[in-house]
Protein backbone atom coordinates (compact mmCIF):
# COMPACT_ATOMS: atom_id res chain seq x y z
CA UNK A 1 0.00 0.00 0.00
CA UNK A 2 1.51 3.37 -0.49
CA UNK A 3 1.17 6.32 1.64
CA UNK A 4 2.91 9.69 0.51
CA UNK A 5 4.77 12.29 2.41
CA UNK A 6 3.72 15.15 0.71
CA UNK A 7 1.01 16.94 2.46
CA UNK A 8 -1.12 19.92 4.16
CA UNK A 9 -2.82 19.93 7.25
CA UNK A 10 -1.64 18.59 10.64
CA UNK A 11 -2.03 14.82 10.18
CA UNK A 12 -1.07 15.09 6.45
CA UNK A 13 2.18 15.79 7.83
CA UNK A 14 2.86 12.54 9.25
CA UNK A 15 2.15 10.49 6.19
CA UNK A 16 -1.35 9.24 6.56
CA UNK A 17 -2.41 11.08 3.04
CA UNK A 18 -1.38 13.45 0.44
CA UNK A 19 -3.37 16.49 -0.76
CA UNK A 20 -4.01 15.28 -4.10
CA UNK A 21 -6.46 12.69 -5.61
CA UNK A 22 -3.89 10.53 -6.47
CA UNK A 23 -2.49 10.12 -2.51
CA UNK A 24 -6.03 9.91 -1.80
CA UNK A 25 -7.09 7.18 -4.18
CA UNK A 26 -3.37 5.39 -2.98
CA UNK A 27 -4.83 5.10 0.77
CA UNK A 28 -7.32 3.49 -0.34
CA UNK A 29 -6.69 0.78 -1.74
CA UNK A 30 -8.36 -2.51 -0.93
CA UNK A 31 -6.58 -4.86 1.47
CA UNK A 32 -5.58 -6.87 -1.29
CA UNK A 33 -4.10 -4.28 -3.52
CA UNK A 34 -2.35 -3.33 -0.03
CA UNK A 35 -0.73 -6.19 -0.04
CA UNK A 36 0.69 -6.17 -3.07
CA UNK A 37 2.05 -2.62 -2.74
CA UNK A 38 3.56 -2.06 0.22
CA UNK A 39 7.01 0.49 -0.59
CA UNK A 40 7.29 3.55 -2.74
CA UNK A 41 6.65 6.27 -0.39
CA UNK A 42 8.41 9.11 -0.86
CA UNK A 43 9.25 11.74 2.52
CA UNK A 44 10.78 10.54 6.01
CA UNK A 45 7.41 9.46 7.39
CA UNK A 46 6.31 7.76 4.16
CA UNK A 47 10.14 5.82 4.62
CA UNK A 48 9.74 5.16 8.42
CA UNK A 49 6.24 3.89 7.70
CA UNK A 50 7.79 1.48 5.34
CA UNK A 51 10.31 0.54 7.38
CA UNK A 52 9.26 -2.38 10.29
CA UNK A 53 11.01 -0.64 12.74
CA UNK A 54 9.94 2.47 11.89
CA UNK A 55 6.91 1.58 11.86
CA UNK A 56 6.61 0.42 15.32
CA UNK A 57 8.39 3.34 16.92
CA UNK A 58 5.27 5.68 15.22
CA UNK A 59 2.82 2.45 16.87
CA UNK A 60 4.37 3.07 20.08
CA UNK A 61 3.92 6.41 20.11
CA UNK A 62 0.81 6.95 18.62
CA UNK A 63 -0.07 4.46 21.46
CA UNK A 64 1.16 6.80 24.38
CA UNK A 65 -0.76 9.96 22.97
CA UNK A 66 -3.84 9.17 25.41
CA UNK A 67 -1.99 8.98 28.42
CA UNK A 68 -1.70 12.88 28.06
CA UNK A 69 -5.68 13.02 28.86
CA UNK A 70 -4.70 11.98 32.57
CA UNK A 71 -3.94 13.92 35.18
CA UNK A 72 -1.14 15.46 35.60
CA UNK A 73 -2.03 17.25 32.49
CA UNK A 74 -5.23 16.85 32.68
CA UNK A 75 -6.01 17.49 29.02
CA UNK A 76 -9.52 16.01 29.22
CA UNK A 77 -10.16 17.34 25.64
CA UNK A 78 -7.61 15.69 24.18
CA UNK A 79 -9.07 11.87 24.56
CA UNK A 80 -11.31 13.12 21.92
CA UNK A 81 -8.81 13.08 19.37
CA UNK A 82 -5.79 11.22 20.71
CA UNK A 83 -6.31 7.87 19.57
CA UNK A 84 -6.68 9.01 16.05
CA UNK A 85 -3.35 8.55 14.69
CA UNK A 86 -3.26 5.15 16.42
CA UNK A 87 -6.07 4.46 14.36
CA UNK A 88 -4.92 5.84 11.10
CA UNK A 89 -1.73 3.72 11.38
CA UNK A 90 -3.21 0.08 11.85
CA UNK A 91 -6.03 1.28 9.42
CA UNK A 92 -3.01 1.78 7.00
CA UNK A 93 -1.22 -1.82 7.67
CA UNK A 94 -0.43 -3.42 4.44
CA UNK A 95 -1.39 -7.12 6.17
CA UNK A 96 -3.08 -8.60 8.67
CA UNK A 97 -0.41 -9.45 10.60
CA UNK A 98 0.92 -6.19 10.32
CA UNK A 99 -1.82 -4.64 12.22
CA UNK A 100 -1.93 -6.95 14.86
CA UNK A 101 1.67 -5.40 15.31
CA UNK A 102 0.71 -1.78 15.43
CA UNK A 103 -2.53 -2.82 17.71
CA UNK A 104 -0.15 -4.30 20.11
CA UNK A 105 3.28 -2.00 20.19
CA UNK A 106 0.12 0.55 20.13
CA UNK A 107 -1.07 -0.83 23.19
CA UNK A 108 2.58 -1.44 24.75
CA UNK A 109 3.06 2.09 24.18
CA UNK A 110 -0.32 3.10 26.10
CA UNK A 111 0.80 1.32 28.81
CA UNK A 112 3.99 2.90 30.07
CA UNK A 113 2.94 5.93 29.12
CA UNK A 114 -0.05 5.11 31.71
CA UNK A 115 2.26 3.65 33.75
CA UNK A 116 5.42 5.27 33.75
CA UNK A 117 5.54 6.42 37.07
CA UNK A 118 6.28 2.64 38.52
CA UNK A 119 10.05 3.21 36.91
CA UNK A 120 11.13 3.94 39.53
CA UNK A 121 9.89 1.12 41.40
CA UNK A 122 10.26 -1.68 38.89
CA UNK A 123 12.49 -0.53 36.72
CA UNK A 124 12.83 -3.18 33.21
CA UNK A 125 9.80 -4.88 34.66
CA UNK A 126 7.82 -2.31 33.89
CA UNK A 127 8.58 -2.42 30.32
CA UNK A 128 8.06 -6.21 30.35
CA UNK A 129 4.37 -5.56 31.79
CA UNK A 130 3.78 -3.18 29.31
CA UNK A 131 5.04 -5.04 26.69
CA UNK A 132 2.61 -8.23 27.80
CA UNK A 133 -0.20 -6.51 28.85
CA UNK A 134 -0.40 -4.31 25.06
CA UNK A 135 -0.80 -7.90 23.61
CA UNK A 136 -4.28 -7.18 24.55
CA UNK A 137 -4.42 -4.61 21.84
CA UNK A 138 -3.61 -7.33 18.83
CA UNK A 139 -6.87 -8.49 18.12
CA UNK A 140 -8.26 -4.22 18.05
CA UNK A 141 -5.31 -3.66 15.82
CA UNK A 142 -7.27 -6.63 13.42
CA UNK A 143 -10.65 -5.51 14.48
CA UNK A 144 -9.82 -1.62 13.25
CA UNK A 145 -8.28 -2.71 9.58
CA UNK A 146 -10.94 -5.21 9.00
CA UNK A 147 -13.77 -2.35 9.65
CA UNK A 148 -11.58 0.84 8.33
CA UNK A 149 -8.88 -0.42 6.16
CA UNK A 150 -8.85 -0.12 2.53
CA UNK A 151 -12.19 2.12 1.24
CA UNK A 152 -15.16 1.08 3.48
CA UNK A 153 -18.41 1.90 2.76
CA UNK A 154 -20.55 3.69 4.58
CA UNK A 155 -22.49 0.78 5.89
CA UNK A 156 -18.46 -0.43 7.06
CA UNK A 157 -18.24 2.60 8.93
CA UNK A 158 -21.36 2.74 10.54
CA UNK A 159 -20.63 -0.28 12.04
CA UNK A 160 -16.94 0.38 13.31
CA UNK A 161 -18.43 3.38 15.24
CA UNK A 162 -19.88 0.72 17.56
CA UNK A 163 -17.58 -1.99 17.13
CA UNK A 164 -14.33 -0.20 17.42
CA UNK A 165 -15.41 1.06 20.90
CA UNK A 166 -16.87 -2.18 21.10
CA UNK A 167 -13.28 -3.70 21.13
CA UNK A 168 -11.55 -1.17 22.76
CA UNK A 169 -13.65 -2.16 25.80
CA UNK A 170 -13.20 -5.38 25.49
CA UNK A 171 -9.20 -4.42 26.29
CA UNK A 172 -10.41 -2.58 29.12
CA UNK A 173 -12.22 -5.42 30.67
CA UNK A 174 -9.86 -8.05 30.31
CA UNK A 175 -6.98 -5.77 31.54
CA UNK A 176 -9.04 -4.52 34.40
CA UNK A 177 -8.84 -8.15 36.56
CA UNK A 178 -6.58 -7.26 39.62
CA UNK A 179 -4.38 -9.79 38.42
CA UNK A 180 -3.32 -7.86 35.49
CA UNK A 181 -3.23 -4.67 37.55
CA UNK A 182 -7.00 -3.29 37.95
CA UNK A 183 -8.36 -0.72 35.59
CA UNK A 184 -5.96 2.00 36.09
CA UNK A 185 -6.25 4.23 33.14
CA UNK A 186 -9.41 3.44 31.67
CA UNK A 187 -10.09 5.72 28.85
CA UNK A 188 -13.25 7.51 30.02
CA UNK A 189 -11.60 8.10 33.41
CA UNK A 190 -9.82 11.25 31.80
CA UNK A 191 -13.46 12.71 31.94
CA UNK A 192 -13.32 13.10 35.31
CA UNK A 193 -13.88 16.86 35.59
CA UNK A 194 -16.53 17.25 32.63
CA UNK A 195 -19.58 17.97 34.37
CA UNK A 196 -21.89 16.20 31.09
CA UNK A 197 -19.52 13.03 31.16
CA UNK A 198 -20.01 12.48 34.96
CA UNK A 199 -23.55 12.73 33.80
CA UNK A 200 -23.01 10.03 31.48
CA UNK A 201 -21.10 8.15 34.14
CA UNK A 202 -23.90 7.80 36.28
CA UNK A 203 -25.91 5.99 33.02
CA UNK A 204 -23.76 3.70 32.41
CA UNK A 205 -20.25 3.85 34.63
CA UNK A 206 -16.61 4.28 32.77
CA UNK A 207 -17.53 2.01 30.66
CA UNK A 208 -19.97 4.06 29.04
CA UNK A 209 -17.42 6.67 28.74
CA UNK A 210 -15.28 4.76 27.37
CA UNK A 211 -16.87 3.78 24.56
CA UNK A 212 -18.20 7.59 23.99
CA UNK A 213 -14.57 8.48 23.66
CA UNK A 214 -13.46 5.84 20.83
CA UNK A 215 -16.50 6.32 19.12
CA UNK A 216 -15.73 10.19 18.91
CA UNK A 217 -12.04 9.00 18.03
CA UNK A 218 -13.09 6.47 15.52
CA UNK A 219 -15.53 9.71 13.52
CA UNK A 220 -12.79 11.84 13.09
CA UNK A 221 -10.46 9.16 12.33
CA UNK A 222 -12.88 8.40 9.21
CA UNK A 223 -13.22 12.32 8.58
CA UNK A 224 -9.74 12.18 7.94
CA UNK A 225 -9.19 9.61 5.54
CA UNK A 226 -12.39 8.12 4.66
CA UNK A 227 -14.20 10.65 1.95
CA UNK A 228 -17.22 8.75 0.93
CA UNK A 229 -18.13 8.10 4.31
CA UNK A 230 -17.85 11.24 5.78
CA UNK A 231 -21.45 11.61 5.69
CA UNK A 232 -21.92 8.21 8.25
CA UNK A 233 -18.97 9.57 10.47
CA UNK A 234 -20.80 13.23 11.15
CA UNK A 235 -23.91 11.06 12.03
CA UNK A 236 -22.28 8.62 14.01
CA UNK A 237 -21.06 11.85 16.18
CA UNK A 238 -24.49 13.36 16.27
CA UNK A 239 -25.89 10.30 17.40
CA UNK A 240 -22.94 10.26 20.27
CA UNK A 241 -23.51 13.88 20.82
CA UNK A 242 -27.17 13.00 21.25
CA UNK A 243 -27.01 10.64 23.55
CA UNK A 244 -24.86 12.73 26.24
CA UNK A 245 -27.27 14.83 25.85
CA UNK A 246 -30.07 12.61 26.55
CA UNK A 247 -28.23 11.26 29.60
CA UNK A 248 -27.77 15.06 30.71
CA UNK A 249 -31.09 15.63 30.39
CA UNK A 250 -33.13 12.52 31.45
CA UNK A 251 -30.88 10.43 33.85
CA UNK A 252 -31.98 10.66 37.37
CA UNK A 253 -30.09 13.15 39.84
CA UNK A 254 -29.44 12.50 43.18
CA UNK A 255 -31.36 14.17 45.59
CA UNK A 256 -30.46 16.22 48.36
CA UNK A 257 -30.32 14.41 51.54
CA UNK A 258 -28.36 17.01 54.39
CA UNK A 259 -24.36 16.54 54.89
CA UNK A 260 -21.85 15.27 56.76
CA UNK A 261 -18.35 17.29 58.38
CA UNK A 262 -15.64 14.84 57.42
CA UNK A 263 -12.00 15.26 58.84
CA UNK A 264 -9.38 14.32 56.62
CA UNK A 265 -6.09 14.02 58.08
CA UNK A 266 -3.28 13.87 56.20
CA UNK A 267 0.16 13.90 57.64
CA UNK A 268 2.81 14.50 54.85
CA UNK A 269 6.17 12.37 54.04
CA UNK A 270 7.34 11.28 57.36
CA UNK A 271 10.60 8.92 56.77
CA UNK A 272 13.62 7.31 58.39
CA UNK A 273 13.97 5.59 61.68
CA UNK A 274 11.15 5.08 64.17
CA UNK A 275 8.77 6.75 60.71
CA UNK A 276 5.95 4.58 61.81
CA UNK A 277 5.72 6.14 65.63
CA UNK A 278 6.49 9.62 63.92
CA UNK A 279 3.21 9.22 61.74
CA UNK A 280 0.83 7.98 64.33
CA UNK A 281 2.33 11.59 66.19
CA UNK A 282 1.85 13.58 63.71
CA UNK A 283 -2.15 12.57 63.32
CA UNK A 284 -2.76 12.75 66.78
CA UNK A 285 -1.30 16.05 66.93
CA UNK A 286 -3.40 17.31 63.30
CA UNK A 287 -6.33 15.11 64.47
CA UNK A 288 -6.66 17.17 68.07
CA UNK A 289 -6.54 20.31 65.71
CA UNK A 290 -10.28 20.15 64.44
CA UNK A 291 -11.44 19.46 67.81
CA UNK A 292 -14.63 21.50 68.69
CA UNK A 293 -15.78 21.98 64.54
CA UNK A 294 -18.95 19.62 64.89
CA UNK A 295 -16.62 16.73 62.71
CA UNK A 296 -18.87 13.55 62.20
CA UNK A 297 -16.21 11.19 61.08
CA UNK A 298 -12.10 11.63 61.16
CA UNK A 299 -10.31 9.76 57.92
CA UNK A 300 -6.90 8.76 57.81
CA UNK A 301 -5.16 7.50 54.91
CA UNK A 302 -3.76 3.65 54.20
CA UNK A 303 -0.86 2.65 56.37
CA UNK A 304 -2.04 5.33 58.94
CA UNK A 305 -1.26 2.80 61.80
CA UNK A 306 1.74 0.45 61.79
CA UNK A 307 0.83 -1.79 64.67
CA UNK A 308 -1.90 -4.33 65.36
CA UNK A 309 -4.21 -2.50 68.04
CA UNK A 310 -4.79 -6.03 69.30
CA UNK A 311 -1.38 -6.51 70.21
CA UNK A 312 -0.95 -2.26 71.28
CA UNK A 313 -3.88 -1.80 73.40
CA UNK A 314 -1.99 1.47 74.72
CA UNK A 315 -2.12 3.04 71.00
CA UNK A 316 -6.24 1.85 70.91
CA UNK A 317 -6.44 3.93 74.39
CA UNK A 318 -4.97 6.79 72.92
CA UNK A 319 -7.26 6.65 69.35
CA UNK A 320 -10.17 6.38 72.12
CA UNK A 321 -8.91 9.28 73.90
CA UNK A 322 -8.32 10.96 70.72
CA UNK A 323 -11.83 9.90 69.52
CA UNK A 324 -13.55 11.89 72.93
CA UNK A 325 -11.58 14.77 72.21
CA UNK A 326 -12.74 15.60 68.57
CA UNK A 327 -16.36 14.25 69.69
CA UNK A 328 -16.21 11.99 66.66
CA UNK A 329 -14.95 8.55 65.59
CA UNK A 330 -11.96 7.83 63.68
CA UNK A 331 -11.41 5.61 60.63
CA UNK A 332 -7.66 4.75 60.82
CA UNK A 333 -6.19 1.95 58.77
CA UNK A 334 -3.77 -0.61 60.36
CA UNK A 335 -0.71 -2.34 57.94
CA UNK A 336 0.56 -4.81 60.31
CA UNK A 337 0.87 -8.73 61.14
CA UNK A 338 -2.63 -9.35 62.88
CA UNK A 339 -2.24 -11.43 66.22
CA UNK A 340 -5.76 -13.59 65.09
CA UNK A 341 -4.89 -14.00 61.78
CA UNK A 342 -1.68 -15.19 60.26
CA UNK A 343 -0.21 -12.93 57.73
CA UNK A 344 -0.05 -9.00 56.99
CA UNK A 345 -3.30 -7.26 56.08
CA UNK A 346 -4.56 -3.98 55.33
CA UNK A 347 -7.58 -3.03 57.40
CA UNK A 348 -9.73 0.07 57.63
CA UNK A 349 -10.99 0.15 61.37
CA UNK A 350 -13.50 2.17 63.18
CA UNK A 351 -12.31 3.95 66.66
CA UNK A 352 -14.87 5.38 68.83
CA UNK A 353 -14.45 7.06 72.36
CA UNK A 354 -14.23 3.57 73.69
CA UNK A 355 -11.64 2.10 71.47
CA UNK A 356 -11.83 0.14 68.32
CA UNK A 357 -16.01 -0.46 67.59
CA UNK A 358 -15.62 -4.21 66.08
CA UNK A 359 -16.07 -2.47 62.57
CA UNK A 360 -13.59 -3.47 60.31
CA UNK A 361 -12.85 -3.89 56.57
CA UNK A 362 -10.06 -5.73 55.20
CA UNK A 363 -8.36 -4.94 51.99
CA UNK A 364 -9.52 -7.27 49.39
CA UNK A 365 -7.77 -6.27 45.75
CA UNK A 366 -4.17 -5.97 46.53
CA UNK A 367 -1.52 -4.17 43.84
CA UNK A 368 0.40 -6.73 41.80
CA UNK A 369 4.12 -5.92 42.42
CA UNK A 370 3.15 -3.79 44.79
CA UNK A 371 1.79 -5.86 47.58
CA UNK A 372 1.63 -9.28 46.14
CA UNK A 373 4.01 -10.95 43.39
CA UNK A 374 1.61 -12.94 41.15
CA UNK A 375 3.33 -16.70 40.59
CA UNK A 376 6.09 -15.57 42.89
CA UNK A 377 7.82 -19.01 42.09
CA UNK A 378 8.17 -17.83 38.83
CA UNK A 379 8.14 -13.61 38.87
CA UNK A 380 10.07 -13.45 42.48
CA UNK A 381 12.57 -12.09 40.97
CA UNK A 382 10.90 -8.35 40.15
CA UNK A 383 11.59 -8.56 44.19
CA UNK A 384 15.68 -8.54 42.68
CA UNK A 385 15.38 -5.32 40.22
CA UNK A 386 12.35 -3.31 42.08
CA UNK A 387 10.35 -2.03 45.24
CA UNK A 388 8.32 -5.19 44.89
CA UNK A 389 6.59 -6.50 47.86
CA UNK A 390 8.97 -9.07 49.71
CA UNK A 391 5.72 -10.67 51.18
CA UNK A 392 2.40 -11.15 49.94
CA UNK A 393 0.00 -9.28 51.93
CA UNK A 394 -3.42 -11.43 52.53
CA UNK A 395 -6.58 -10.87 51.23
CA UNK A 396 -9.84 -9.68 52.86
CA UNK A 397 -13.16 -12.17 52.21
CA UNK A 398 -16.07 -9.26 51.90
CA UNK A 399 -16.73 -6.02 51.43
CA UNK A 400 -18.26 -4.34 54.87
CA UNK A 401 -20.07 -1.56 55.55
CA UNK A 402 -19.66 0.15 58.73
CA UNK A 403 -21.86 2.21 61.33
CA UNK A 404 -21.35 5.52 62.20
CA UNK A 405 -22.27 7.62 65.15
CA UNK A 406 -22.35 10.82 63.14
CA UNK A 407 -22.83 13.92 65.69
CA UNK A 408 -26.82 14.68 65.94
CA UNK A 409 -28.39 17.30 63.67
CA UNK A 410 -29.91 20.23 64.91
CA UNK A 411 -33.77 17.73 65.63
CA UNK A 412 -31.41 15.59 67.53
CA UNK A 413 -31.74 13.15 64.54
CA UNK A 414 -28.45 11.82 62.98
CA UNK A 415 -27.79 12.93 59.59
CA UNK A 416 -26.45 9.47 58.40
CA UNK A 417 -24.99 6.11 59.77
CA UNK A 418 -23.07 4.20 57.39
CA UNK A 419 -20.16 4.56 55.11
CA UNK A 420 -18.39 2.39 52.30
CA UNK A 421 -14.48 2.15 53.22
CA UNK A 422 -12.04 0.80 49.81
CA UNK A 423 -8.50 0.93 50.65
CA UNK A 424 -5.94 2.48 48.08
CA UNK A 425 -6.52 1.18 44.22
CA UNK A 426 -9.65 -0.69 45.01
CA UNK A 427 -11.37 3.00 44.19
CA UNK A 428 -10.53 2.23 40.57
CA UNK A 429 -12.86 -0.85 40.79
CA UNK A 430 -16.05 0.45 40.00
CA UNK A 431 -17.87 -2.85 40.92
CA UNK A 432 -16.34 -2.35 44.39
CA UNK A 433 -17.87 0.73 45.09
CA UNK A 434 -21.32 -0.08 43.40
CA UNK A 435 -21.29 -3.04 45.66
CA UNK A 436 -21.13 -0.67 48.41
CA UNK A 437 -23.85 1.48 47.24
CA UNK A 438 -26.25 -1.62 47.05
CA UNK A 439 -25.61 -2.36 50.14
CA UNK A 440 -26.51 1.42 51.70
CA UNK A 441 -23.37 3.04 51.98
CA UNK A 442 -24.29 6.54 52.18
CA UNK A 443 -20.59 7.88 52.11
CA UNK A 444 -17.58 6.09 50.05
CA UNK A 445 -14.37 6.31 51.64
CA UNK A 446 -10.70 5.53 50.18
CA UNK A 447 -7.92 5.44 52.16
CA UNK A 448 -4.63 5.67 50.14
CA UNK A 449 -1.03 5.80 50.19
CA UNK A 450 1.28 6.86 47.54
CA UNK A 451 4.24 8.42 48.76
CA UNK A 452 6.44 6.26 46.91
CA UNK A 453 5.01 7.88 44.01
CA UNK A 454 5.12 11.19 45.51
CA UNK A 455 6.56 13.38 42.72
CA UNK A 456 4.87 11.98 40.00
CA UNK A 457 1.20 11.79 38.00
CA UNK A 458 0.38 9.01 40.41
CA UNK A 459 -1.18 10.69 43.10
CA UNK A 460 -3.66 12.93 40.97
CA UNK A 461 -4.61 10.53 38.81
CA UNK A 462 -5.83 8.16 41.86
CA UNK A 463 -7.09 11.07 43.68
CA UNK A 464 -9.26 11.77 39.98
CA UNK A 465 -11.23 8.44 40.38
CA UNK A 466 -13.10 9.92 43.52
CA UNK A 467 -15.00 11.54 41.00
CA UNK A 468 -16.02 8.92 38.83
CA UNK A 469 -17.28 7.11 41.81
CA UNK A 470 -18.86 9.17 43.02
CA UNK A 471 -20.89 10.07 39.63
CA UNK A 472 -21.46 6.94 39.26
CA UNK A 473 -22.96 5.76 42.44
CA UNK A 474 -24.79 8.91 42.96
CA UNK A 475 -23.04 9.39 46.67
CA UNK A 476 -19.91 11.70 47.42
CA UNK A 477 -16.56 10.36 48.04
CA UNK A 478 -13.95 11.07 50.28
CA UNK A 479 -10.03 9.95 49.06
CA UNK A 480 -8.19 10.50 52.40
CA UNK A 481 -3.59 9.50 51.79
CA UNK A 482 -1.42 9.92 53.92
CA UNK A 483 0.84 12.22 51.74
CA UNK A 484 -1.77 13.85 48.86
CA UNK A 485 -3.48 13.98 47.08
CA UNK A 486 -6.65 13.86 48.87
CA UNK A 487 -10.33 14.96 47.77
CA UNK A 488 -13.56 15.24 48.32
CA UNK A 489 -16.09 14.75 45.53
CA UNK A 490 -20.29 15.23 45.70
CA UNK A 491 -22.67 12.94 44.71
CA UNK A 492 -22.26 14.41 41.44
CA UNK A 493 -18.39 13.95 41.40
CA UNK A 494 -17.99 17.94 41.89
CA UNK A 495 -15.31 18.74 43.79
CA UNK A 496 -16.15 19.92 47.16
CA UNK A 497 -13.70 22.51 48.49
CA UNK A 498 -10.29 22.19 47.99
CA UNK A 499 -7.95 19.10 47.44
CA UNK A 500 -4.59 19.21 49.68
CA UNK A 501 -1.80 18.91 47.46
CA UNK A 502 1.24 16.48 47.97
CA UNK A 503 2.82 18.91 50.06
CA UNK A 504 0.35 19.69 52.80
CA UNK A 505 0.70 18.37 56.01
CA UNK A 506 -2.89 19.63 57.86
CA UNK A 507 -5.99 18.44 58.88
CA UNK A 508 -8.79 19.84 56.88
CA UNK A 509 -12.80 19.54 57.15
CA UNK A 510 -15.25 19.43 54.45
CA UNK A 511 -18.97 19.76 54.46
CA UNK A 512 -19.86 16.96 52.34
CA UNK A 513 -23.32 16.91 51.17
CA UNK A 514 -25.22 13.31 51.04
CA UNK A 515 -28.05 12.20 48.66
CA UNK A 516 -30.90 9.85 48.15
CA UNK A 517 -32.18 7.84 44.93
CA UNK A 518 -30.28 5.37 42.43
CA UNK A 519 -28.23 5.89 39.52
CA UNK A 520 -28.92 3.90 36.62
CA UNK A 521 -25.65 2.56 36.79
CA UNK A 522 -26.16 1.25 40.45
CA UNK A 523 -29.57 -0.36 39.22
CA UNK A 524 -28.77 -1.58 35.92
CA UNK A 525 -24.95 -2.38 36.15
CA UNK A 526 -22.23 -2.96 33.52
CA UNK A 527 -24.96 -2.60 30.82
CA UNK A 528 -22.65 -0.97 28.63
CA UNK A 529 -20.04 -4.22 28.52
CA UNK A 530 -22.52 -6.26 27.93
CA UNK A 531 -23.93 -4.34 25.24
CA UNK A 532 -19.96 -4.06 23.57
CA UNK A 533 -19.99 -8.06 24.05
CA UNK A 534 -23.51 -8.76 22.23
CA UNK A 535 -22.10 -5.88 19.25
CA UNK A 536 -18.76 -8.47 18.95
CA UNK A 537 -20.43 -11.18 19.16
CA UNK A 538 -22.98 -10.35 16.06
CA UNK A 539 -20.02 -9.51 14.15
CA UNK A 540 -18.49 -12.53 14.48
CA UNK A 541 -21.75 -14.66 13.65
CA UNK A 542 -21.98 -12.21 10.41
CA UNK A 543 -18.28 -12.78 9.71
CA UNK A 544 -18.95 -16.51 10.25
CA UNK A 545 -22.41 -16.98 8.22
CA UNK A 546 -20.46 -14.90 5.38
CA UNK A 547 -17.56 -17.09 5.47
CA UNK A 548 -19.90 -20.48 5.10
CA UNK A 549 -21.53 -18.61 2.16
CA UNK A 550 -18.58 -17.95 -0.02
CA UNK A 551 -17.81 -21.38 0.92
Amino acid sequence: MELTGRSTGVLRRVGFRDGGPKGLSRLRHTGSDARTRGSGRSGPVGRLLDSRWGRGALAVLAGALPALAFPEPSWWWFAYVALVPWLLLVRSAPTARRAVYDGWLGGAGFMLAVHHWLLPSLHVFTFVIAVLLGALWAPWGLLVRHLLGGSPAPRRVAAALVLVPSGWLMVELVRSWEGLGGPWGLLGSSQWQVEPALRVASVGGVWLLSLVVVAVNTAFAVLIAVERARVAAVAGAAAVAIVASAAWAWAPRPQAAGSARVAVVQPGVIEGVGSVAKRFAREEALTRTVAGRGVDLVVWGESSVGYDLDERPDLAARLGQLSREVGAQILVNVDARRSDEPGIFKSAILVGPEGPTGGRYDKMRLVPFGEYVPARALLGWATSVGRAAGEDRRRGEAPVVLPVTGNPDASGARAWGKVGPLVCFESAFPDMSRHLTRSGAQLLLAQSATSTFQDSWAPAQHASLAALRAAENGRPMVHATLTGVSAVHGPDGARVGTALGTEESTARTYDVPLATGTTLYVRFGDWAVYGAVLALALLCGWEARRALWRR
